[in-house]
């Protein structure tokens, strides 16, 4: 086992997103995963049926925790929900882990459309997380509330990616699932350039989390020692064959196959 990677996320009741599904991917890329839950939700694969935020003092002190006794060589965060619990955070990060390079994955709204970040936040994030990290993987919606850019091809891609480095991140992976097309492209924007990534898009019902798990395969990554760009690289070809071998399971936006490096579901 190489590499720890503090999680600091809601949790997932379904197990297919969130603290679950991030847990599962950092575990099965060979990392070490530990937790700050910040929100409980009650959810399966139809939605997001409750949530339940936690004190961001409380939220604070997991990290605090953890980070003055395992340590951290990367930290991944996800849903924050609110002002509070963001602001938490990044005091947190500032004081024990400003060194430890941190993916922001902006979780503003679950897959079947319940929102989870508390409109007010949205600028907070963009203010005092964004900055501090050095990658951030919006997709298209999340983008498109960052940066009020109607993205539409991969030129309006470019110009939000642009605008979300000019916040403060290192570097953005602008996810483009949610475009049209048999071509699925995913823009990075770093110091080093541009990379647009390709893939043929998979019709599937079976991607439920898969944000929350690229974001966290990217952490195992660069805890691992990758660069960004190869973390991505990799975190995707994970992604997507966790996609392919999906159970098949729920009635709605059905969960990944996170365990498909250790075994295959029958």
């Amino acid at each position: 086992m190489k590499g720890r990677v503090l999680i600091v996320a809601g949790s997932d009741s379904g197990g297919g997103a969130g603290i679950q599904a991030d847990i599962k991917a950092v575990s099965a890329l060979g990392a070490y995963a530990a937790t700050a839950i910040t929100a409980l939700t009650a959810q399966n694969t139809t939605g997001v049926h409750g949530v339940y935020p936690v004190d961001p003092a409380f939220v604070a002190q997991q990290m605090h925790v953890v980070l003055e006794d395992i340590g951290a060589d990367a930290i991944k965060v996800g849903m924050l929900a609110t002002v509070g619990v963001i602001e938490a955070v990044a005091a947190e990060y500032e004081a024990r882990a400003i060194n430890v390079p941190l993916v922001v994955d902006p979780v503003m709204v679950a897959k079947g459309g319940h929102a989870l970040l508390a409109e007010e936040a949205e600028l907070t994030l963009r203010k005092r997380l964004l900055p501090l990290a050095d990658i951030v993987t919006p997709n298209v919606p999340e983008a498109e509330a960052l940066t009020d850019i109607a993205i539409r091809d991969l030129s309006d891609m470019r110009r939000a990616a642009s605008l979300i480095r000019s916040f403060g991140p290192k570097a953005v992976l602008l996810k483009g699932g949610h475009m049209e097309g048999e071509t699925v492209q995913d823009l990075l924007v770093s110091d080093d350039g541009e990379e647009v990534f390709e893939s043929e898009r998979l019709h599937t019902p079976h991607t439920h989390g898969t944000g929350c798990t690229l974001a966290s395969a990217i952490a195992a990554g660069i805890a691992q020692g990758l660069g960004v760009r190869d973390a991505v690289e990799r975190a995707r070809a994970y992604v997507r064959k966790a996609i392919l071998t999906a159970p098949g399971l729920g009635h709605g936006h059905g969960p990944l196959n996170h365990l498909h490096t250790v075994t295959a579901f029958p």
